[in-house]
């Protein structure tokens, strides 16, 4: 028994070992889709082929798709979130009242009437030219394969589909409340991502996405009086038009041309999505790096007016962005006036246009970060959310910040802190960890997600300096560009760079929802000299920055090293002198050091003065020396 026991750990250990060295990969999809769009009836038809790279050590006998549209049909289960959600998006409901005059909330797919409900269908499925058996389930598509796929082998998928757009509830859909009349995200059947987890066949029920890199080939067939945006590089602009054409180039339709097929290829991207409307203006700015910057915004001039004043500030922002993270692949971005809120796809946004120039200038450099954290990185944001969003919120508030010239802020993140404090006193907090779609609130997802997410890399810079952040953002981009990486990757990266040991960092933040609580619990008198004693309140640890203020206006810092970090950060002031002390175990909840002068001479004690320590209660952090 105790030698079947021992082999039963040897094995356990070589099928670790196997794992942990186990080389880096990942699927591979090229697309290739023709699409025709009835504008009167907002309904299309398509063929797609699709060559798939298994490059896993796995042999597949199914695949999975998303069917994203069918999730806007009453009965859905995105239908069913509204209606038990505590908290349901606003853009997504109506307000209603009942025959006893209360106001509720109800579904806008719910009330969705047959040629108002999106949908797409799949028929024809073939596995290089072979009939497979397919399932269609809420919004995935599961289909049997006519034959395994044997690892590091490649399958060529063709189907037809047919898709109807539905007045727009979220995200995609056509005729919003801007009057976009065609928003065309989620519109294709799109493969599921299969990775070292296994297959993420997510159902579309609220917000995230996961996909397979690839090329896609897109020719879209609509009626001419259209200007189409999105994903990709237009092969045919002189023929097109539309604001595509080259500087000199009159382009000329045939006379009896009703439609238009506009051809776009888009290299190395995960995802494709294109808006349509007969009254956009299109504007293309040079950006860095020869980039192109393409607006659409809708023809009225107030509208206008802001975009323009758009266009050059998002130069500086993609500047600022390729200077902070890295550069920018491509040589074309689009911001496209969708209609609803905004929301990150390859190449592109589609974003809310008719607001105030500073709601449309926060929209534009949130979703355009996104290219970074989420079309070039691509984290899996439908498990870690904060790593897209939040990551992708901390460089946002750092550019704005940057764009404020003489108003900038020292603390441009306290926003931030001051949601995340909100979160945590309402006892509503769920760990990092949790799916994305199964937060049970919107709320304590948001503040999670954005808000959370954000402080992870602003306190980041508390824990290990901000050289070393800034140096942890630009090599965790140019290692893990285009390698979907996870949260143990960038606090890796931050190991690396630093020296420091993080493990802490990332459980404690990201896994669980322990909080910071450090306060300074006396302060005493001790033979001409001070003590000054200290106490950990929270579960999470940290090391401690502390200033000290003394009676004659000058100003010394001490720094308490964590035990666990085995680690020194490099003085965050130099002209203030600092102090070493000896590091704080965590389990030992008190401290205390010596100040070489008398309590007298002491002004004020305060523990990290940065406030990008997220310490959930400032109050005893600060003594004052009355």
């Amino acid at each position: 028994m105790h030698k079947i026991i021992l082999l039963s750990f040897l094995s356990l250990g070589l099928n670790s070992a196997f794992a942990q060295s186990a080389p880096y990969w990942q699927q591979h999809a090229d697309y290739k889709m023709e699409v025709s769009m009835d504008v009167k009836n907002y309904q299309y038809k398509g063929k797609q082929e699709l060559v798939y790279t298994n490059n896993s050590s796995d042999t597949l006998k199914k695949v999975f798709y998303h069917l994203f549209l069918n999730a806007f049909q009453p009965g859905s289960e995105m239908d069913a979130r509204l209606h038990f959600i505590k908290d349901p998006d606003g853009r997504m409901v109506n307000k209603v009242k009942s025959a006893d005059g209360k106001e509720t909330k109800q579904s806008r797919i719910e009330t969705l009437k047959p040629n108002e409900v999106g949908y797409l269908k799949v028929t024809n499925f073939k596995q290089d030219g072979v009939t497979a058996q397919t399932r269609t389930s809420g919004t995935i598509l599961e289909v049997t394969l006519a034959k395994p796929i044997l690892p590091n082998s490649k399958s060529t998928f063709t189907l037809d589909f047919d898709g109807q757009v539905p007045v727009q509830v979220r995200r995609t859909g056509r005729n919003n409340t801007e009057g976009i009349e065609l928003s065309m995200s989620q519109w294709y059947p799109k493969l599921a991502e299969f990775d070292f987890e296994g297959w993420h066949a997510d159902p579309y029920i609220a917000r995230e996405f996961h996909g397979v890199w690839g090329n896609f080939d897109v020719k879209i067939t609509i009626d001419k009086e259209y200007t189409v945006g999105g994903s990709g590089y237009l092969q045919d602009k002189n023929q097109i038009g539309h604001g595509y054409e080259d500087a000199g180039v009159t382009v000329v339709y045939p006379k009896k041309a009703k439609t238009l097929t506009w051809h776009f290829i888009a290299p190395n991207v995960h995802d494709f999505t294109w808006a349509a409307d007969k009254n956009y203006i299109h504007d293309i700015v040079k950006g860095p790096n020869d980039v192109d910057l393409h607006f659409f915004y809708k023809n009225n001039p107030k509208v206008a007016e802001n975009w323009k004043k758009l266009e050059p500030l998002m130069v500086k922002v993609m500047d600022y962005y390729n200077q902070r993270v890295g550069a920018y692949p491509y040589k074309q971005y689009s911001f496209i006036q969708g209609g609803d809120g905004g929301m990150e796809y390859a190449m592109c946004t589609l974003m809310l246009g008719n607001g105030t120039l500073e709601g449309i200038l926060g929209t534009a450099t949130h979703e355009l970060g996104h290219s970074w954290f989420q079309h070039i990185l691509a984290s899996n944001e439908s498990k870690h959310p904060w790593m897209d969003e939040g990551f992708t919120t901390y460089i946002e508030d750092s550019a704005l910040n940057e764009l404020a010239g003489d108003k900038k802020e020292v603390n441009p993140f306290k926003g931030n802190y001051n949601a995340y404090y909100s979160l945590v006193s309402s006892g509503k907090e769920q760990p990092q960890t949790t799916h994305g779609d199964r937060y049970d609130e919107n709320r304590p997802y948001s503040i999670s997600s954005y808000v959370k997410g954000s402080i992870f890399l602003s306190q980041l810079a508390y824990v290990i300096g901000q050289e070393n952040l800034d140096a942890t953002l630009k090599r965790y981009y140019n290692d893990f560009k285009f390698k979907h990486p996870t949260p143990n990757d960038i606090k890796r990266t931050a190991e690396r760079v630093s020296g420091a040991e993080l493990d802490w960092y990332l459980i404690d933040w990201a896994e669980t929802t322990n909080t910071i609580d450090y306060g300074i619990k006396d302060v005493a008198d001790n033979a001409g000299k001070t003590t000054v004693s200290l106490e950990r309140i929270g579960r999470m640890p940290m090391p401690l920055d502390l200033t000290v203020e003394y009676t004659d206006g000058t100003t010394e810092s001490f720094y308490i090293p964590l035990r666990m970090m085995n680690y020194i950060k490099p003085n965050p002031n130099p002209n203030v002198k600092r102090t070493v002390l000896e590091d704080w175990a965590w389990a030992m909840s008190n401290y205390s050091f010596t100040i070489d002068k008398n309590k007298a001479a002491i002004k004020k004690i305060t523990i990290d003065p940065s406030g990008l320590m997220a310490d959930v209660k400032a109050a005893n952090n600060v003594y004052e020396v009355k």
